[in-house]
């Protein structure tokens, strides 16, 4: 069965250019609303234990799918680094990762800017051990795992930053060896794999469309959108939306292993209205657009639409798809569920509200306009606590990485 037509393909180029980046930064704000709410139920070693499980759940299957995708597969560093310019983790800029490769399975990257720790630095250091100690070990080794299960990611020097204010934040190399030990993948990384998100099949790249088809070149030091052919920028949108949806599994999963039903439900949609809020906003201001129709058919809640049933017009229609049989956002929406869709049409007009109607997989969402302004749900308060809530992309050169 082929794929439903993307609701990117109607973007322009130069559109897809600046909205795909945006994605990226969407994806590691999610951690930022979610993680909040499991500090307040689990505590700071029972979250950050939610967040190793579910970048390990997430990041090994989606870093396959974009090397497939872009036709960079390899087992060496490079490939390695490719993956890390295109993955929610590590956003282009807010985490502004520097490469440096010295042949196929030596190589070091540090961080210039690292927006994930000027968010936790403030809490203090035992949050900061957390996140660059305990989470990234784990999880930088379980990234690694999709490209060469023998590559070891291990620090030069990390936060707490000593002196305070040492740049780069933090530096690491890259080796890849025969001796090492295997990295294995985690149960919830191989539950994941049967999942519709893991499986979705997306249209592939047109390589007659004019611009790059592909990421088999060099490395590059920051990735030019702009430069990618309209049908590319398409699939990495798409791509990009189901690192996201697959994030949210294996956040899912961590999070009812240690929560009672209704409250992994509250968590798992208070986490839902941070990210639907700021993500409405950043695709809102990155666009200029002033339509919630429109800013809700570009919004990861609702793509793929290989995922992601619905339609948009004058409404949102959803219809029970592979995304509901997973359990996915989406079944955190519906009539008595509009909170998610509040804060995003909110936050592109706090005079908006969504009326909906149907049932719990089949339902139609209508946008209507009340006398007076909605007040901003303390979920999107929350999350605009990072800095990436308001975070600008700058024009950089995309230069050529060469061994040194």
């Amino acid at each position: 069965m082929m794929a439903p037509m993307s609701r990117y393909a109607g973007l322009a180029r130069d559109q897809l250019a600046v909205l795909v980046p945006e994605l990226l930064l969407v994806g590691q704000l999610i951690d930022r609303s979610g993680m909040a709410w499991c500090i307040g139920a689990f505590g700071r070693e029972g979250m950050g234990q939610v967040a190793i499980e579910e970048w390990m759940a997430a990041s090994p299957i989606y870093t396959r799918r974009m090397q497939r995708a872009l036709s960079y597969e390899g087992d060496d560093v490079v490939t390695i680094f490719k993956g890390l310019q295109l993955d929610i983790g590590a956003p282009p800029q807010f985490m502004d990762f520097r490469y440096t490769v010295h042949d196929p399975w030596h190589g070091e990257f540090h961080l210039d800017h690292c927006g994930a720790l000027m968010d936790v630095e403030p809490m203090g250091p035992d949050f900061v051990r957390t996140m660059c100690h305990d989470i990234e070990d784990p999880t930088f080794d379980a990234t690694a795992v999709a490209t060469n299960p023998r590559a070891q990611i291990r620090p030069i020097h990390r936060p707490p930053r000593t002196p305070a204010d040492r740049s780069p934040h933090c530096a690491w190399t890259v080796v890849i060896d025969p001796s090492h030990p295997e990295v294995g993948e985690s149960a919830d990384c191989t539950a994941l794999r049967s999942s519709h998100a893991a499986l979705c099949d997306l249209a592939p790249i047109d390589a007659a469309d004019p611009g790059l088809a592909d990421y088999s070149g060099p490395l590059l030091s920051d990735l030019d959108f702009a430069a990618f052919s309209h049908s590319a920028l398409v699939r990495i949108a798409d791509e990009v939306c189901l690192q996201m949806h697959l994030l949210n599994l294996g956040f899912g999963r961590a999070v009812r292993r240690r929560a009672a039903p209704e409250q992994a439900t509250d968590i798992l949609t208070q986490q839902l209205v941070g990210i639907a809020g700021v993500a409405a906003s950043r695709i809102a201001r990155a666009l200029s657009l002033s339509d919630p129709l429109t800013v809700l058919t570009l919004h990861p809640l609702l793509n793929p639409a290989a995922y992601v049933t619905a339609t948009v017009g004058e409404a949102v229609r959803v219809s029970a798809g592979p995304a509901h049989e997973d359990d996915a956002w989406i079944t955190l929406c519906g009539p008595g569920r509009l909170a998610p869709l509040q804060a995003a049409v909110r936050a592109v007009d706090p005079y908006l509200d969504v009326e909906i109607t149907g049932d719990a997989a089949d339902w139609t969402a209508h946008v209507v306009r009340h006398e007076a302004p909605a007040d901003e749900a303390s979920e999107v308060a929350v999350t605009r606590f990072s800095t990436g809530a308001t975070f600008e992309f700058q024009p950089r050169r995309s230069l050529p990485i060469t061994p040194v």
